[in-house]
């Protein structure tokens, strides 16, 4: 994609919306980290359905801690891969009391280091939280990004660093967030709603699909 077209593709979209944010409902840095450490291989939506009681019941690192896995899975056990996550919420809350004094650290070793986050999980909470300019490539983002030609890297990994280069400085706070929305919203994996895509033209992606055309109106007898 020409820089110009990488341009005009991110004006419309901060045209269309603003001020993105996740659809992951958090109340601080804590609870955003552990939101997102719940969505792994889940959906936002499932996330947002058992976190208001968890939260409600845990909703610093303490009181996770004090809550204990069997207590945390209680909450959680509608979500995919429960008895992990349980697991390192309790123990990544553990290590915030330990070692950061309940604060969730704003820089990416010490993420990392908590059981649990990635690379991605770091760098959402690293650009919702603290407002780095990070870039999280999900599976939207990598979809995404690889059809409107934004990136051609075969792995997420190599999207980012792409995707690093290529995103104007006066859009990388909400690119990852404009391209998770597009591709959860609208160019969805199986059938993309090209016809109401703000940027269509300027996508690389040759399968694009039709408007769905009204039937002919009948004609009358003669």
């Amino acid at each position: 994609m020409r820089k110009s077209h990488i341009e005009e593709t991110f004006r419309r979209l901060s045209a269309a919306n603003p001020a993105p944010r996740t659809e992951l409902r958090y109340g601080d840095p804590f609870t955003l980290l552990c939101a997102v450490v719940l969505s792994a291989q889940a959906t936002d939506v499932g996330v947002n359905k058992a976190t208001p009681a968890l939260f409600a019941a845990a909703d610093t690192p303490a009181k996770m801690a004090a809550l204990g896995v069997a207590g945390v899975k209680r909450h959680i056990k509608t979500i995919g891969l429960h008895n992990s996550k349980a697991k390192n919420l309790v123990r990544l809350s553990e290590i915030l009391v330990e070692r950061f004094g309940g604060r969730v650290p704003d820089n990416r070793a010490d993420l990392e280091s908590l059981p649990g986050v990635g690379r991605k999980t770091a760098s959402v909470v690293l650009n919702t939280a603290f407002g780095h300019p990070t870039i999280a490539v999900d599976t939207h983002v990598f979809r995404v990004a690889r059809r409107l030609g934004l990136a051609t890297g075969k792995t997420p990994s190599a999207a980012e660093e792409e995707l690093e280069r290529v995103v104007p400085a006066a859009y990388r706070n909400h690119a990852h967030h404009w391209l998770i929305l597009h591709g959860r919203h609208l160019c969805k994996a199986r059938r993309p709603d090209c016809p109401r895509c703000l940027v269509r033209d300027l996508c690389a992606y040759t399968d694009k699909t039709d408007p769905v055309l009204s039937p002919p109106a009948p004609t009358k007898d003669r």
